[in-house]
């Protein structure tokens, strides 16, 4: 595990900070307590992460951001008494005690109250109480609070705790479904006067007890019937267009005369994203005059695809395509038809027409160098030997460029930068938009310049490497299109993390990530169309780590506060959801509740996914429109089972 206090601090500023928390007191407390005291063992590595984490008894420690909204919304003070219904592990008892004087908490499952209670003695927290029973009716024999928290959501306000505050005293109280609650803080204005004020949408465990949503296991009496209100996942069966397989593509034809659109999947492995996209990619060419398909994949590996489909004949000696791991993102059996199909298409074009098959990122920097050479040697060998020296530095890590970032960190491996940069220049002076060698040539030396750079800060950590890549992505996308020319219209196959826009998700609104689908949404705005592609469960091709071996995973049924059970529960097993604004409006509404949502790359960890896998996202915001299928099947690749060294050369020309 990293350095907790660097977590910690980490965890302040873009969780709490990041997203407007500004109490000092707060902000002080959080970074004094240590959370990973607070959570099993098994878990202290996700201990700051951003979300809740399980503590036994199917309760929760909350997400640190909830923390510290509920504390800050509390206004707490020197000489102030708290009491908390819901104590879990104690964590946010802990952090009420550096802030007021006494703090009492209750906590309905005497394990972890007793747990509680010995651990914050421990930590010496002195000035907290621990009491297991029903905290739905308070606390009255130390009343009155100057502030009352509850760590669990009912239907109502409970009254008791209504009258337990102080005059001036504020309650924050989550209060709503069973699914999702409104974070309500209530303000004790006079005797029998309150006030209060909505703070937004979370999400909580049942406050269970006499004055909560179940008593003992049954619903608590009421005397009050609210009007039937429809369920997200029946407002989602309401507006999704049930998928036919017959005119699949036919439906995002409304995305036809946008200069981009950005095609996703949520995982790197499975058939039906792929397929999907095969339809939509063979239509959109054929029919609505695309002429880019630009991938997350490298680009002289892709180029091999390339030249296949525009009917060129393969590079003398170049090496195999998608030889690195994880080769069954492109040697897969969709892949391989769709080249067929693309060539099919060309056939009766001229060159100038000709839809092409590129690679957009940023891994294979052997691959970029050695095309280079290729090129250089052809067409200007004197600039092939400068080319050859400025290289280099960067041959003995080549086969293993993430160790070049490593050495990187020493003194004097960065003067590999100045010379992949200078090459780089080089190529670009001679300009993009001649000769299609010259193109790719120079296409190849942004890639070796931008590897260069990301295998040396991927050891910093943090946002750094992540933007240079999809920045690297989006500036070949806008080089593409610069090069097809006005008219030119392309689409972008990757990742839903990567073409969903960052600013919808933790990964901008928290660690401070960009990806390809914001800087898309930036210069071209509605000339975009971002379209994302979810599942519920069945398999996935994946690994376990890193180089291993590609298996058949089974992809575990969705979580039950995630977009993707909403829509398993609409009933509707394939369909398209048009999100874009002025269509299904009330929808959007609902669904702009931040949820989580599953991400599943070339590696699927199913035993700790909730923290491997899903991350807090909104919907409508992220993408224009969503693709679902409810239950999904491995990608069959093509050849022998990861690492893959043995495929055809020729691949996936065939001929």
């Amino acid at each position: 595990m990293a350095d907790p206090a660097e977590l910690r601090q980490a965890m302040v500023e873009r969780q709490l900070q990041g997203r407007g928390i500004g109490s000092a007191p707060v902000l002080a407390a959080m970074s004094e307590i240590p959370r990973e005291a607070f959570v099993p063992d098994r878990l202290r590595e996700f201990a700051y992460e951003d979300g809740p984490l399980p503590i036994g008894e199917e309760q929760t420690i909350s997400q640190p951001y909830i923390v510290a909204l509920m504390i800050e919304a509390a206004d707490l003070k020197p000489g102030d008494r708290v009491l908390e219904v819901g104590a879990g592990s104690g964590y946010a008892a802990a952090v009420m005690s550096r802030i007021a004087d006494e703090v009492f908490a209750i906590e309905r499952h005497p394990a972890l109250a007793e747990s509680a209670q010995r651990r914050l003695l421990e930590l010496g927290y002195d000035n907290v109480v621990v009491i297991a029973g029903d905290g739905s009716g308070g606390l009255p024999d130390r009343a009155p609070f100057d502030a009352i928290l509850v760590a669990a959501g009912g239907e109502r306000v409970p009254e008791p705790l209504k009258h337990q505050l102080a005059i001036g005293g504020r309650l924050v109280v989550p209060v709503g479904g069973e699914d999702l609650q409104s974070l309500l803080c209530v303000t004790r204005t006079g005797e029998n006067e309150w006030s209060e004020d909505n703070l937004g949408g979370v999400r909580f465990v049942p406050l269970i007890g006499a004055h909560g949503r179940w008593d003992n296991g049954e619903r608590s009496a009421s005397n009050h019937t609210p009007a039937r209100e429809f369920t997200l996942a029946e407002c989602i069966a309401e507006a999704a267009e049930p998928d036919e397989d017959a005119h699949f593509a036919e439906w995002f034809d409304r995305f036809a005369d946008r200069r981009v659109v950005l095609l996703g999947e949520a995982s790197h492995g499975t058939h039906e994203f792929y397929a999907a996209r095969a339809a939509i990619t063979r239509r959109f060419v054929e029919q609505h005059g695309f002429t880019i398909v630009a991938v997350e994949a490298d680009w002289p590996d892709a180029a091999a695809i390339d030249r296949y489909v525009r009917h060129r004949p393969p590079r003398p000696e170049a090496p195999g395509a998608f030889q690195r791991f994880p080769t069954w993102m492109w040697r897969n059996t969709v892949i391989d038809r769709l080249a067929h199909e693309l060539r099919a298409i060309n056939a009766e074009r001229p060159p100038e027409q000709m839809a092409g098959f590129y690679g957009l990122d940023i891994y294979n920097m052997s691959g970029s160098i050695e095309a280079v050479l290729a090129y250089l040697d052809e067409h200007d060998p004197k600039s092939a030997q400068v080319a050859r020296q400025r290289y280099g530095c960067l041959t003995p890590w080549q086969a293993e460029p993430e160790i070049y970032g490593r050495a990187a960190l020493s003194r004097g491996y960065a003067e590999c930068e100045q010379a992949v940069v200078e090459q780089c220049r080089d190529l670009l002076e001679r300009g993009l938009g001649t000769d299609e060698g010259l193109f790719g040539a120079a296409m190849n030396a942004r890639l070796i310049a931008s590897a260069e750079r990301y295998y040396r800060v991927m050891y910093y950590g943090g946002a750094e490497s992540w933007n240079l890549r999809d920045q690297h992505m989006a500036d070949t996308l806008d080089h593409l299109l610069e090069q097809g020319g006005p008219e030119a219209k392309a689409l972008v196959w990757a990742h839903n993390s990567h073409i969903g826009d960052a600013r919808a998700t933790e990964m901008g609104r928290v660690r401070g990530e960009h990806n390809i689908g914001q800087l898309v949404r930036e210069r071209w705005g509605d000339e975009c169309a971002l379209i994302g592609f979810g599942t519920h469960t069945g398999t996935v091709t994946a690994a376990d780590d890193w180089d291993s071996p590609r298996r058949t995973k089974r992809v575990l049924p969705s979580r039950s506060d995630s977009y993707e059970r909403a829509c398993h529960d609409s009933g509707v097993e394939r369909f398209l959801l048009d999100l874009t604004s002025g269509k299904h409006e009330a929808l959007r509404r609902r669904l702009s509740e931040s949820r989580l949502e599953r991400f599943i790359g070339v590696i699927y960890r199913p035993e700790t996914e909730r923290w491997s896998h899903y991350s807090e996202a909104v919907l409508p915001e992220q993408f224009d429109a969503w693709v679902w299928f409810d239950q999904t099947q491995a990608l069959t690749a093509l050849g022998p089972p990861e690492p893959d060294h043995g495929l055809p050369e020729t691949y996936p020309f065939g001929e």
